[in-house]
């Protein structure tokens, strides 16, 4: 569909495209997102340091103040390994050493009458810490590492228990101490 003589919208992707002057014979580039639809690609990440467990408390609603694992959006052409290695990056301060994907984990928000607010697909990856004492930054306002044995008292978000305790059983490796 034509907007203009040189600005289209592509509907499938939703993105603003505009005819680059410096692109051979005259191919399309990407300008800006218009509207990004549903569901949208994350990744996050169970990092382990003994029986403990990194997780980060949100800052941001709809999930403010729930304890999760640390993650977040992945960028156009980003691995989700990457994403997920960026974002404990940016929320915590912590690197890890990555065993693998233990999920792929589907986060769907409705309002109270059944719209579709949000929805996210997840990359759930699993680490042994490499370095970095936790600190809250980015979009959390706590990170640490918790006792396995004491997640049951904390405030998390649905699901990440379930899936702390499916990544230590699976990757039983994580769980030894450096």
């Amino acid at each position: 569909m034509r907007a203009s003589n040189d600005i289209r919208v592509a509907r499938k992707t939703s993105r603003l495209i505009s005819r680059s002057p410096d692109a051979p014979n005259g191919t399309m580039s990407h300008v800006d997102t218009v509207h990004r639809p549903w569901p949208r690609a994350a990744a996050s990440i169970a990092v382990f340091q003994g029986r403990s467990v990194l997780l980060a408390k949100r800052a941001k609603p709809p999930i403010a103040g729930l304890w999760s694992l640390p993650g977040g959006h992945i960028e156009a052409g980003e691995r989700a390994v990457d994403a997920a290695q960026r974002e404990l990056s940016e929320e915590t301060g912590v690197t890890a050493d990555i065993l693998g994907v233990l999920d792929v984990h589907d986060v769907i928000l409705k309002d109270s009458d059944g719209r579709l607010k949000a929805h996210y697909v997840i990359a759930v990856h699993v680490g042994i810490w490499r370095s970095g004492s936790p600190v809250a930054d980015s979009d959390v306002d706590d990170a640490a590492f918790v006792p396995l044995n004491n997640l049951a008292s904390l405030p998390t978000t649905p699901r990440a228990q379930l899936l702390i305790a499916q990544a230590a059983e699976r990757f039983p490796e994580a769980l030894v101490s450096r």
